[in-house]
């Protein structure tokens, strides 16, 4: 951020530099006497570097013309990156003002405050901006956007139904990059619905949202659950299997429905035949628990603790080595399991203490999964943890 500080001013004395060139060539020598002091001035900030007095001093010697505007325009985005958003507004606005405005300068302009106003969190103001923008036709990127923008407005908003509307303006080439977040939205207008019981809009919403981005698990975990509300079991196990192919690091999310499904359907057999094999290709701390607990309802602790301790030396996790000792307490003599508790005590600490998810994207952690980062606010980042203190 230091270095993005300095170069912004930089780039406007070079600016000030060419235009003290082009002045010169005029004879404007008033104006240009006055450019010069302050574009001395404010050069000898920059090199002393005291960036706000040379912020400063180059704002007192732009002059407002078709060839500063980039220069404002860069003073402004500097603003509103340093949090002075309401000076980059009134640069915009005082830029705006001006009447031989080129139409590309002037939606140029335009298209800037609506970005202060979003900065600042006038959405009212920023949408209807991006509205008039888009009535008069821009040119594609300038038309792509005022578009995105209006998507993550809608977004903030969480208006989704209106966010989704806005991105079909879009190309299919302008929508690449979108398509994550465009799930989720129709996601959110699923669970909204499911909340209502209204099961045949959430079912229709959740076919969007794979059609946006076949790999969201997010709709696959949403439709499994309507299925199981509607006692469709084999339905919701189509659902909870293409989340192998969509994301196998969320398999452990997919373990307790199913063996919910697989039991109701007195097919006990088949689930312990898709753990093995899911265990083989995804190992997952969650699955060989679950092989575990089916190995001691059909042979016992010994044969379960057998097999959970094998697993851990290939894959060690703190909660598989706490099932462990929980095994050991249930089966062990009396003192073996006072002391066993001492120790299923603290990494039971341990355990509890440790987040679950993790963003992969800026790194943020919790205990429960959001779809969308707290921290960075991105769109399907978040996932289970893996390694020794997770999956």
């Amino acid at each position: 951020m230091n270095d993005y500080l300095f170069i912004i001013p930089l780039f406007i004395a070079v600016a000030l530099g060419w235009l003290l060139g082009r002045r010169q060539r005029d004879n404007n020598l008033p104006v240009q006497n006055t450019l010069q002091q302050e574009y001395f001035r404010g050069l000898d900030f920059l090199l002393s570097e005291k960036t706000d007095e040379a912020i400063e001093s180059f704002i007192r010697a732009l002059e407002v013309n078709s060839d500063t505007i980039p220069a404002h325009l860069a003073l402004a985005k500097l603003f509103r990156k340093k949090g002075d958003v309401e000076r980059a507004i009134q640069i915009h606005q005082n830029l705006l003002a001006r009447s031989d405005l080129s139409r590309d300068d002037f939606l140029r302009i335009q298209m800037a405050l609506a970005r202060d106003y979003f900065a600042v969190g006038l959405f009212d103001r920023a949408e209807n901006l991006l509205l008039e923008i888009q009535s008069q036709r821009p040119g594609p990127q300038t038309h792509q956007k005022a578009i995105s923008l209006l998507i993550k407005l809608y977004e903030k908003e969480k208006e989704w139904q209106r966010a989704i509307e806005v991105a079909r303006q879009l190309s299919a080439d302008e929508l690449e990059g979108l398509e994550v977040e465009l799930s989720h939205y129709c996601c959110e207008l699923a669970e909204g619905y499911i909340g209502q019981q209204r099961y045949r809009h959430a079912v229709g919403k959740l076919n969007t949202a794979l059609s946006f981005d076949k790999g969201c698990v997010r709709a696959s975990l949403l439709s499994a659950d309507i299925a199981i509300r509607q006692e469709d079991w084999k339905g919701a196990i189509r659902e909870l299997k293409r989340i192998a192919v969509q994301d196998p690091l969320f398999l452990s999310e997919t373990v307790k429905r199913l063996k919910q499904c697989y039991s109701e359907l007195n097919q006990m057999a088949d689930f312990e035949k898709l753990m093995k094999q899911w265990l083989s290709k995804y190992p997952s701390t969650t699955i060989m628990l679950a092989q575990a607990d089916m190995i001691l309802e059909r042979q016992g602790a010994y044969p379960a603790g057998a097999f959970i301790t094998d697993q851990l030396k290939h894959r060690p996790s703190v909660k598989g080595f706490n099932q462990l000792i929980d095994l050991y307490i249930a089966h062990a003599s009396k003192g073996t399991n006072e002391s066993l508790m001492v120790l299923r005590g603290l990494t039971g600490q341990l355990e509890l203490s440790k987040p679950v998810y993790n963003c992969q994207r800026c790194g943020f952690s919790g205990k429960s999964l959001h779809w969308q980062c707290p921290s960075c606010q991105s769109w399907g980042t978040t996932k289970p943890i893996q390694g020794l203190e997770g999956e």
